[in-house]
């Protein structure tokens, strides 16, 4: 992943990711599912199973909470200017 968003921060590209991971390591901006979210979703599943439900039994979830994270220093470096709007709507913001 920092191998990416270097290459894009050396061609001087805004990208955006799909892991907050990637603006932890410099990336613009990322917009994917909360992996805590997930993760507790995970563990509520583990914990049926292993109170006897069948896995084959039990539905098939998709993401249900998002997150938005705003790498500020990163667009500083670009050159580019996020609206408040969108700031105010960011789940993280690194400044």
């Amino acid at each position: 992943m920092k191998r990416i968003v270097d290459l894009a921060a050396k061609s001087r590209l805004p990208a955006a990711y799909g892991s907050s991971e990637s603006c932890d390591h410099g990336g613009l901006m990322c917009y994917g599912p909360s992996y805590p979210d997930s993760f507790f979703r995970a563990a509520t599943y583990v914990d049926k199973i292993l109170k006897g439900a069948k896995p084959a039994d039990l539905p098939v979830e998709q993401p249900t909470k998002f997150e938005l994270v705003i790498n500020l220093k990163t667009a500083k470096a670009l050159g580019l200017t996020i609206s408040q709007s969108v700031l105010i709507r960011a789940d993280q913001v690194i400044e």
